[in-house]
Order: C-alpha cells, then structure tokens, then sequence
C-alpha cells in the first residue's frame, strides 16, 4: 500500500503523535468534494483523530457524523500519508500519519454534532487548493486517479 510523506522531521524535536483517518467525499457527479472549515479559517477533509480503542472504520463513521451529520459506506483505502507539522494554535509538532478512505455512497442523517467548523462543497481542482494539508491534497490525486477523474 502507498505510504507518502509530506514536512520534514526534525532533529531534536519531540513530536506528540496524532494518528488520524479522513475521507474523500465526492458529490454524485464526482465533480465537488467536501470540505470542513474549522475555526482558525483552514480547511481539511473530513475526518479527525482515531482515539483510543477505535480502528480506521470505526473512528471515520464517528467523525463523519460529528462534522458533517453523514452516515456513509466507506470505499477504497487510499494509503497512509504521514505529515510532519507545527501547529501554531496547540504550539505543538505533531506528526500526524493519515489514513484516506474514499466515500462511496453517504445521507444526511442529522445535523452534525460539531456546530462550529463550516462545511462546503468545491470543484476538485478548487478543493485540493484549499486544503491547508499536503496529505489531504494527496487524498484527493489519489481519488483521482482511481476514478480517472
């Protein structure tokens, strides 16, 4: 399976390991993904942090219904995009290995249960932009070529 890696680790940096799974979520025409906003203004994929006693599936139906409100079947693994990063917010490195699944088919159960992130849909090319994480961007080639989009 592919294993990419985005930042650079640094010597002599204590880095907090943040694992974390986020989906590909395409519109029916796969010609808009969806993104969240969170609230410093970045936009990522949805999806979040795997906590302690969950596997990939598990922690990606969570997140999905806590930020977008969606039930969904979960498709393709894309593979592991592992991201080295500082966060200005937490003054804290992580390195951060992302797990990116792609959504096949999803409904809108309820409102989600984080009601401060935005959400909106982009045309591919404008999603991929957006996003503030090489390892969400790469999510989205990976989609990409699966589908010959």
């Amino acid at each position: 399976m592919t294993v990419a890696t985005f930042g650079e680790r640094q010597e002599g940096i204590q880095y907090v390991n943040r694992y974390g799974v986020y989906a590909v979520i395409p519109d029916e025409k796969k010609e808009n993904i969806i993104l969240v906003q969170a609230p410093n203004g970045a936009w990522f994929l949805p999806g979040g942090e795997i906590e302690q006693g969950e596997d990939h599936l598990t922690a990606l139906k969570r997140e999905l219904i806590e930020e977008l409100g969606f039930t969904a079947h979960i498709g393709q693994y894309y593979g592991e995009a592992d991201e080295y990063f500082y966060s200005r917010h937490r003054d804290t490195y992580f390195y951060n290995p992302a797990y990116i699944y792609e959504i096949s088919h999803y409904e809108k159960l309820q409102a989600p249960l984080e009601d401060f992130n935005q959400l909106a849909w982009f045309p591919i090319e404008e999603a991929i932009s957006k996003l503030k994480r090489g390892s969400h961007k790469w999510g989205i080639e990976m989609w990409k070529k699966s589908h010959k989009v």
